[in-house]
């Protein structure tokens, strides 16, 4: 089967993901690992890296079976793993992404808004099933919204995700809130990648629900 652009880009990730120093990922964001894989949690869901191939794979069943990451989910490992700087720490403090350091305010967020009108309604018509994902996730209750929690977009690295349920005069909303540091672990592309990831397996793990 013919690979798209995106699936391209992502493997050719993987060589140059070995020409970089695993034993640093190691200490630096206290991995688990063996002779063959890194292991790192995101988005509530167990990874494994090889560290002969660079191969990104997830599993949820302690790897029995496993499934390649696409290219969003590998990107966003690949460049908290290769590209976070040496000193990278959080701050305690959250910002939307376009009031960072560093960047330019173009009015576009990541997390904010990015929920679709077919998303937004799913999480407005299902908020039993929208709180106890987020608790699937290991959220802890924080922030402003009708649902808002604190949830470990790795397990060293926090976001806040609100959701706003739509009333008479505005529509269902979804906002992400980063550690002011986020462009010490990430860049500031791969944030939007995260954002969508994490909606997306919000969605998966409501859909999973039986009631």
């Amino acid at each position: 089967m013919k690979q798209n652009n995106y699936e391209t880009m992502r493997d050719q990730m993987r060589p140059y993901f070995l020409t970089f120093d695993q034993q640093e990922m190691i200490r630096k964001f206290n991995l688990d690992y063996d002779e063959e894989y890194l292991y790192i949690r995101f988005c509530g869901r167990d990874y494994r890296i090889g560290r002969m191939t660079g191969i990104v794979e997830w599993s949820e069943d302690a790897f029995v079976s496993n499934t390649e990451g696409d290219y969003s989910e590998s990107m966003t490992i690949y460049d908290v793993l290769c590209y976070s700087k040496p000193d990278c720490c959080l701050s305690g403090e959250f910002a939307s992404s376009s009031s960072l350091k560093g960047t330019v305010y173009t009015g576009m967020n990541a997390g904010n808004g990015m929920a679709s009108t077919r998303v937004g309604n799913f999480f407005n018509e299902n908020m039993e099933k929208l709180e106890r994902a987020c608790v699937a996730l290991a959220g802890i209750p924080e922030g402003k919204g009708d649902i808002a929690y604190r949830i470990p977009l790795f397990d060293f690295l926090p976001l806040r995700f609100s959701f706003w349920q739509a009333d008479e005069d505005f529509p269902a909303e979804v906002k992400m809130l980063w550690d002011s540091n986020i462009l010490s672990y990430m860049h500031y592309e791969t944030i939007w990648f995260a954002a969508g990831h994490l909606l997306g397996r919000i969605e998966e793990i409501m859909r999973k629900q039986t009631t």
